[in-house]
């Protein structure tokens, strides 16, 4: 009886015994060694990293891009933001990260922060600014137009405020003229309103010397002689100051120097009668003014009276003349014209 009835209560105890070790290890299998299974020792969990984009009334911003980055470029992740400017980045290795807002009209936002392991890190909002908008315009003119500007600036320039004074430039670097401004600056020289006048005083004087009598006295006599002193302008003025020098492709104006000692000034007056500036800036002989003389003598024989026609010979002797009246005004140029012209403009002395 001891035997039977003493077996089973020595076997309760073995009985409980083991269903409480495994109960244990059933419980270690769901808590804590669950744990360590997951995360071994010294190894991080990734995380996540999630905000807002909002503008600077606080709403959201929908469809800004958001980059999330690190200095080392070993995280570089793109998302877009939703309908509440929300945006999110998930399996994010743990560790310093940036962020970074871009969206149109805005000006571009950054901030930064940490990620620890297994976090789910939440961003401040991240606030747009609209972006200042700057137009810078650079606007740089043509050397036409630039020389344009100063052909504008040579028309105003009168002596006493009446007398033209179109073929002087006070601007050491002025740009070369184009060939078409080189014909517009003839053609107003010609046709202003002063030169006719002055035209007509040059004729008068004629006729009462009685220059050129084979033209005779009277209206018709006058008609002639202001006839032939404008053509004689005229023609000296279109070849010797538009055709020749687009030809040659020479400066017809003269360049008032305005500086230095008064002896170098002079020699400098003088000098120009016989040489000027070409179009590539260098100094060169003055073709075109001295075959402008030749020629425009040449021509004037066609309408002077048989009398009063030049041979070669005379026509070369006038043309040497004609040098000379151009030292003489250039003298006057160098000296004197720019004190008579009211507002001659001003420039800055050229770069050697």
């Amino acid at each position: 009886m001891l035997l039977i009835c003493g077996t089973p209560a020595v076997a309760q105890p073995q009985g409980t015994s083991s269903g409480i070790t495994a109960e244990r290890s059933l419980t270690d299998t769901t808590g804590a060694g669950a744990a360590a299974l997951k995360q071994e020792p010294g190894q991080e969990l990734t995380g996540s990293v999630g905000g807002a984009v909002v503008d600077q009334t606080g709403a959201p911003v929908v469809g800004a891009h958001v980059r999330i980055s690190r200095e080392d470029a070993s995280l570089s992740q793109e998302a877009v933001s939703d309908s509440d400017g929300r945006y999110s980045f998930a399996a994010i290795a743990p560790g310093p990260f940036q962020l970074t807002a871009m969206s149109a009209g805005f000006a571009t936002a950054t901030m930064s922060g940490t990620l620890h392991s297994g976090e789910s890190y939440g961003a401040p909002p991240i606030a747009l600014v609209v972006a200042s908008t700057s137009t810078e315009v650079r606007v740089a003119m043509s050397r036409t137009e630039l020389a344009e500007a100063e052909i504008k600036d040579e028309e105003k320039q009168r002596v006493l405020g009446v007398v033209p004074n179109f073929y002087v430039t006070y601007d050491p670097a002025a740009f070369p003229l184009s060939r078409k401004q080189k014909f517009e600056l003839a053609w107003k020289a010609t046709v202003d309103p002063v030169n006719f006048g002055l035209t007509g005083a040059v004729a008068g004087i004629e006729q009462a010397t009685d220059t050129f009598n084979g033209y005779g006295q009277g209206a018709q006599g006058y008609g002639k002689r202001y006839g032939a002193a404008y053509g004689d302008f005229v023609t000296s003025t279109i070849i010797g100051s538009a055709l020749l020098p687009s030809l040659l492709k020479q400066d017809p104006r003269y360049f008032y120097k305005g500086t230095g000692t008064k002896r170098s000034r002079i020699l400098y007056a003088i000098a120009n009668s016989v040489i000027c500036k070409g179009d590539n800036g260098k100094w060169q002989p003055n073709y075109s003014s001295i075959l402008g003389g030749l020629a425009s003598g040449g021509i004037s024989n066609l309408y002077y009276p048989a009398s009063d026609r030049n041979d070669a010979a005379l026509t070369f002797e006038n043309a040497l003349i004609g040098i000379g009246t151009s030292a003489a005004a250039n003298l006057l140029q160098e000296f004197v014209i720019r004190r008579l012209t009211p507002h001659a403009p001003s420039y800055a002395p050229a770069t050697p």
